[in-house]
């Protein structure tokens, strides 16, 4: 059901030569970029028009308008199951909890008497965000894009999720029923790269935003390729990836259960187990068929992923080479199920979110944790961070000098413009004092 890769014996190699020896899953956003050219010059020349023509085409569904109705929204949530309603309550609370904490403040640095640099942090303006349709439905994902851009300050938030076809045309009712708990009054029945398209561009009914965030398949995350340096993007998401790091005392039926939970996303989930402990490894192969066998999404989704070349058990000799291989590998979701577990992952340098311990499953952090589940994925959390309130936020630098600061720094300035031939920056020094530099 799930292959091994033994990396026991041999000194681990380092840098790209271990990355390469990882299962990882094949996401060709390359490839997609040529395909989605065109729906997204289509949305530019066209706009409301070749939405509706591409939920016709991608989903199946005849659209009037692509905005969704206010009283669709109401509905959605009056009619929502109050169970369902009362968990995305909690999960929203915990979010707010934690975001909130996160707005960094206003600090202005004394750099000399008369010369001060503040950074300030301002909002973008406006934000789209994407909800995924497709497979599954995810509620959980509005909660996540919508709390952080909210607790940033973000003005103007709107929200695009496809058209469903069982719905009437609207994105799924839980979605709606989300949007009008956050108080998001703009949503659109829009999917796909056509979405991202539209917050890029603008069209006749949806004004352009600044800036794009929100999981999605591999056509959003070309068209976010597509739009880079136009609109801000939170990242190129790519399947969704598990890693659990564990050793002897790790319990396989929590091991076994936790892999299975990512591999029901998407086929190409991965799904990755690193451990010292080849008994451990056995014991969660042989757990692994019963509970494959007592959920769903078995055939298309979960045997799928676990079969994939992106998902192993990898075999280590110890503690310090599991933590140079999940260093290396650079997962979306770690898990850390060890003896000592807070100490090993105070160890870890690259993950998109760490789950420390038996009792802090990936599935906590999908919902109810108070954390963030948009991270990055691929290998990217080598480099780059889950979405936060800080990703709604730029950092602005105030320069603020007096006549006397000026002066007692002006001949540095002259002398580094000099030394890099450009003589009109000294001399918008020397304009300021009769065109000399004043003495020192």
């Amino acid at each position: 059901m799930i292959s091994r890769i033994d990396l026991r014996g041999d000194a681990l190699p380092k840098g790209g030569a271990l990355r390469d020896l990882l299962p990882r899953a094949e996401f060709d956003v390359e490839a997609a970029l040529e395909k989605v050219r065109p729906i997204c010059e289509a949305v530019h020349h066209r706009g409301d028009a070749a939405l509706i023509d591409y939920a016709e085409r991608f989903d199946g569904v005849k659209l009037d308008q692509v905005r969704v109705p206010a009283s669709a929204l109401a509905r959605a949530l009056e009619e929502l199951d109050p169970a369902v309603r009362a968990g995305l309550e909690e999960s929203i609370r915990r979010a707010r909890t934690v975001h909130r904490e996160q707005r960094r403040a206003p600090h202005t640095t004394q750099v000399v008497p008369g010369g001060s640099v503040t950074e300030k942090w301002v909002p973008v303006e406006r934000v789209g965000l994407y909800a995924p349709g497709g497979r599954s439905v995810y509620p959980s994902s509005v909660i996540m894009n919508v709390v952080p851009a909210q607790e940033a300050g973000v003005e103007s938030v709107a929200l695009a999720s496809p058209p469903q076809q069982e719905c009437g045309g609207l994105p799924h009712p839980t979605i709606l029923a989300a949007c009008a708990l956050l108080g998001v009054d703009e949503v659109y029945a829009v999917g796909g790269a056509q979405a991202v398209a539209m917050f890029a561009y603008g069209t006749e009914t949806c004004a352009p935003a600044n800036m794009v965030t929100g999981p999605g398949n591999i056509w959003v995350a070309a068209a976010k390729r597509y739009f880079t340096g136009r609109i801000g993007i939170d990242t190129e998401a790519g399947p969704t990836e598990i890693a659990v790091l564990a050793d002897a005392t790790a319990d396989p039926v929590h091991v076994a259960a936790d892999l299975i939970s990512q591999a029901e996303h998407d086929p190409l989930a991965a799904a990755v187990l690193v451990t010292d402990s080849p008994e451990l490894a056995d014991a969660v192969e042989r757990e692994l068929e019963p509970q494959v066998a007592a959920t769903r999404h078995v055939d298309d989704r979960i045997l799928p992923a676990l079969g994939g070349k992106q998902s192993a058990i990898v075999l280590v000799d110890g503690l310090e080479e599991g933590l140079r291989v999940v260093d290396a590998y650079g997962a979306e979701h770690l898990e850390i199920q060890t003896a000592d577990a807070a100490a090993v992952a105070e160890r870890v340098r690259n993950a998109g979110a760490i789950f420390v311990g038996p009792w802090s499953p990936v599935s906590l952090g999908d919902y109810c944790a108070g954390s963030n589940h948009v991270l990055p994925t691929g290998g990217c959390a080598c480099h780059s961070s889950g979405l936060s309130v800080q990703s709604f936020l730029r950092g602005i630098h105030i320069v603020d000098y007096t006549r006397d600061a000026l002066a007692e720094v002006t001949h540095h300035v002259v002398t580094l413009a000099e030394a890099e031939d450009l003589p009109a920056h000294g001399a918008a020094m020397k304009a300021r004092f009769g065109w000399k530099v004043p003495q020192q």
